[in-house]
């Protein structure tokens, strides 16, 4: 007699699933949260911004297509359809520098309402916010709680907070935002959590340029003004400065101030430097210098457009390190 033993292989084999989200980018600027989430893994497959030195930019730097009209003139039905919505949406209606203007400021601060208009259609899992940190307490609050209730009233789950690019991107700059993130899945949100607070190992130095390649053009000389008082107070080469009109005012916290458009507006608005510690070397951050304090890779590229135009566009854009971390939170319990 046989007896015959039937052994049962079961093989399991665990199959990881990949799951590219879509995103479509609004206010894309010159596409820093674009970089950011494409470093976290997801896929951007519209963009749209109005101005037409940013699309140069953003050409310059990005595969994907950019729809360069206004966002009011854009119909829904000719957004592909996306996964996760991302909007750095206009700030300078709610930021101290715009004078606080908000949803009166037609053109700028109601532009929220336009990207209203299309999430309510095209229904996203996943939308990512950036703005000031001012939005918060604008107007007593009532502009921030206008938004997020549109944001509710519409079936989705919030989580915000106010990060700054010292303390969770590991990038030298004094610059807090606000960063909203929203989910129409209400478990996944509960899983959502902000990147903790990480410890700032670069330093201003990492951000310079070759001090030998400066063009002479950033230098300050005798020329200028107030030359004399640049002289007497700049002295430490390791620290930044910023000319406000009247006086020097020296960042003690070994940071960058927080860069803004107005740089664009004119050069003493830039911060300043004196790495050589010289009479002769003091001199503003150049336009790439401003690029490298937001977290902007190495290789993006800066067209031949004019420095005013580059200082705004590296004012008005975002930290890259910081927007990362958090699409990597995302990317996590998706």
């Amino acid at each position: 007699m046989y007896c015959i033993l039937r052994l049962n292989l079961y093989i399991i084999i665990n199959i990881e699933i990949f799951i590219i989200m879509r995103c479509a980018s609004f206010f894309a600027g010159v596409g820093g949260i674009d970089i950011a989430f494409e470093q976290a893994g997801f896929e951007i497959v519209y963009a749209n911004e109005f101005d037409k030195f940013a699309v140069e930019t953003f050409k310059a730097n990005h595969k994907v297509p950019i729809d360069h009209r206004s966002i009011i003139d854009v119909q829904v039905n000719e957004i592909p359809d996306f996964d996760v919505m991302l909007a750095g949406f206009p700030c300078q209606a709610f930021s101290i520098a715009g004078y606080r203007k908000g949803f009166e400021d037609k053109g700028r601060g109601d532009l929220y309402f336009e990207l209203e208009r299309i999430f309510i259609e095209k229904q996203p899992q996943i939308i990512f916010l950036e703005n000031v940190k001012n939005l918060i307490n604008h107007d007593h609050g009532k502009t921030f709680e206008s938004i997020k209730q549109s944001l509710i009233d519409n079936g989705y789950y919030i989580k915000y907070k106010v990060l700054n690019a010292s303390e969770y991107g590991n990038i030298p700059q004094n610059r807090e935002r606000i960063y909203i993130v929203c989910f129409k899945d209400e478990k996944l949100m509960s899983h959502f959590q902000f990147p903790s607070k990480i410890n700032l190992t670069t330093k201003i130095s990492d951000m310079l340029e070759d001090e030998s390649m400066i063009d002479k053009k950033y230098f300050y000389t005798e020329k200028t003004p107030f030359f004399n008082k640049l002289v007497e107070e700049i002295k430490d080469a390791k620290t930044l400065y910023q000319w406000r009109r009247q006086y020097v005012r020296e960042n003690k916290n070994n940071l960058c101030p927080t860069l803004t458009a107005n740089m664009g507006t004119g050069g003493h608005n830039v911060p300043l430097l004196n790495v050589q510690g010289k009479r002769n070397t003091i001199r503003k951050l150049t336009p790439r210098e401003c690029f490298n304090f937001q977290g902007y890779p190495k290789d993006f590229v800066l067209p031949n457009i004019s420095n005013t135009n580059l200082y705004k566009q590296a004012g008005n854009s975002v930290v890259v390190p910081v927007i990362r971390r958090i699409a990597e939170q995302i990317k996590k319990i998706i």
